[in-house]
């Protein structure tokens, strides 16, 4: 029944009603509610004009405000409404519903907010004293140009919700016996248009039993029989193999899809007959804008269009390596003539080295760079265990000596490799991270103490600047303060004496972002962008000192909390470094 062209049809058009006359009654139902909650606010608004003119004289006036709670008592029950009368320190001085004294401030309320900021405002919201959603509105209270208060009032929503769920009520039963009634009706219509399918159908079903249907002469059901029988066979095949079809492209559709690799394929007019959605990213191009278009306006570059070329006219596989401008990326064309199976066409394939060109470049680096570290105080221990061995061991206080550099180098290759290993265990995971609930300025607070003396020896002068109101973020307090001393040391180091460092904290959208700004000697623009990698110095003026991996630590521990890190500067003008870090969830 329910496979019947009947059913369909009842279906279609009874679902056709249900979604007219339920989108029908849902706008209709929202509209009333908005009006209705309009209305409400529209006249709460008019009444809390009037408190306001009202309780102004007895906020001139000023404390005690006994006669001013009164008289809102006696308002709120003439009303029936709840009225609050509030200082603009969000202070309760008047209720009409309870004591005053029992109320906590009401400042961080948005509409008292938007209404000590000269504007009207209203809420919808659950209340924390009554229990109850309630429909608040609140107006400022003037003196002159000045605001000396705000009066509130609130009307709780469970008149308003019983008004409105009769209507809705209403709504839906209109619904149902419309829709019942259009049922009936798509019935009666459906079973008046289907009835002469019924018979052909019957007569169908008889024929490719191999009956013969018994159906008068006039009606001709015969020769449809015989018809409809030869389109059946017909559409049957046709099916059969266009599902065959459909599966071969599917797969070869998926495999392209899921490929690394871009494929084009190009024919021997080199138009693009084929493009992958790896080539379309590598290219920067959409499908639209690539197939039937010639070769070279889509990959842009005359050496891949150039080994398309070659394979063209020799009939073997061509290859070459670019780097792309100015994206950057390496990459690797591979041309393959199709043969046979496609003949004239050419296979392109596009290989992005880009990642594993870079991880070599760091790789050469990084070896490079650790090489040049230890060869400096390797080079010294050298040199002064020579002199030692020359006879400086014959002289105790320049032994002595010696052997405190010596000591202090060693104190250097040491406190390098710990870096290292504390670097590769941040960035391999293996760094437990005990986060928790912590507000800023605790967090800010420990490193302030810390550095305070060393810059106070060092002539500047260090600052904090973190309000105790700041959200809370969630984080190791000893990782945080691990980056926030790395950060103020490196200002303090690269700070001339009787300058400022200053530790700050604000608040963004869904963020602390953390801040430290010394006016010091600064950092070529060249090296912002660089100045996080390992080992890396920005110059001579920041260069002394240090193995040149407290940055990177400091990002990577930042990026293991889920924030971002980052610096400004300008060289002779002081620099800037920032971290965020995400508000902490309730």
């Amino acid at each position: 029944m329910r496979g019947s062209l009947r059913w369909r049809l009842v279906a279609s058009y009874v679902s056709l009603v249900i979604i007219c006359i339920g989108g029908l009654g849902l706008v209709l139902y929202i509209y009333m509610q908005q009006t209705y909650l309009d209305l409400w606010k529209t006249n709460l608004f008019s009444d809390a004009r009037l408190i306001s003119s009202q309780a102004e004289p007895f906020l001139i006036e000023g404390p005690p405000y006994d006669n001013l709670n009164s008289t809102m008592q006696k308002n709120g029950g003439l009303l029936g409404l709840r009225i609050t009368i509030m200082l603009p320190d969000g202070n309760v001085v008047s209720e009409s519903s309870i004591d005053p004294a029992e109320l906590k401030n009401h400042l961080n309320r948005p509409e008292v907010q938007a209404a000590l900021r000269g504007n009207e405002d209203s809420e919808i919201r659950l209340s924390d004293t009554l229990k109850k959603e309630m429909l608040y509105a609140a107006v400022p209270i003037r003196q002159d140009d000045r605001i000396i208060g705000v009066a509130r009032l609130a009307i709780s929503l469970d008149k308003i919700h019983a008004n409105l769920a009769i209507a809705r009520q209403t709504i839906i039963i209109g619904s149902l016996l419309t829709t019942f009634l259009a049922a009936i009706l798509a019935i009666l219509v459906t079973s008046y248009i289907i009835s002469p399918l019924n018979k052909l159908s019957e007569a169908v079903a008889q024929i490719t039993k191999g009956d013969l249907p018994e159906i008068s002469p006039s009606q001709r059901m015969d020769e449809v029989g015989n018809l409809d029988r030869a389109f059946n066979a017909m559409s049957h095949q046709v099916h059969q193999q266009l599902g065959e079809l459909r599966a071969q492209h599917e797969t070869l559709t998926s495999v392209l899809s899921h490929m690394t690799d871009g494929i084009l394929i190009a024919d021997q007019e080199g138009m693009i007959r084929l493009i992958n959605p790896a080539a379309q990213q590598i290219f920067n191009v959409d499908e639209t804008g690539a197939l039937d278009h010639r070769l070279i306006e889509v990959v842009r570059h005359h050496q891949l269009a150039e080994i398309w070329r070659k394979c063209q006219m020799s009939g073997t596989p061509q290859s070459t390596t670019l780097e792309t401008i100015p994206d950057r990326l390496f990459i690797q064309g591979i041309a393959t003539p199709l043969g046979s199976t496609m003949p004239g066409s050419t296979l392109l394939v596009f290989q992005d080295l880009t990642l594993l060109r870079r991880l070599e470049m760091i790789r050469r680096d990084f070896v490079s760079n650790v090489s040049h570290e230890l060869r400096t105080p390797l080079a010294s221990l050298k040199a002064l265990t020579e002199t030692l061995s020359e006879g400086a061991l014959e002289d105790p206080p320049a032994a002595k000596q010696f052997l405190k550099r010596m000591e202090d180098e060693i104190d250097n290759m040491t406190q390098m490799v710990q870096e290292l290993l504390e670097l590769s265990k941040i960035e391999s995971g293996r760094v437990p991270l005990e986060k928790r609930a912590i507000t800023p300025y605790e967090l800010i607070q420990p490193a302030i103490d810390r550095m305070q003396l060393q810059a106070e020896r060092a002539g500047l002068t260090l600052t904090l600047d973190c309000g105790r109101d700041l959200p809370a973020v969630l984080a190791d307090p000893n990782r945080m303060e691990q980056v926030l001393v790395n950060l103020v040391h490196n200002a303090i180091k690269f700070t001339p004496p009787g300058g400022e460092i200053l530790v700050s904290a604000h608040n963004e959208p869904g963020k602390v972002v953390f801040m430290v700004r010394d006016t010091g000697v600064g950092i070529e623009p060249e090296a912002l962008t660089r100045i996080f990698e390992r080992f890396y110095k920005a110059d001579r003026s920041r260069s002394g000192g240090g193995t040149g991996l407290g940055l990177s630590i400091a990002r990577h521990l930042v990026e293991s909390h889920g924030g971002h890190i980052w610096a400004e500067s300008n060289p002779g003008q002081g620099s800037t470094f920032y971290f965020s870090l995400p508000i902490a969830k309730d």
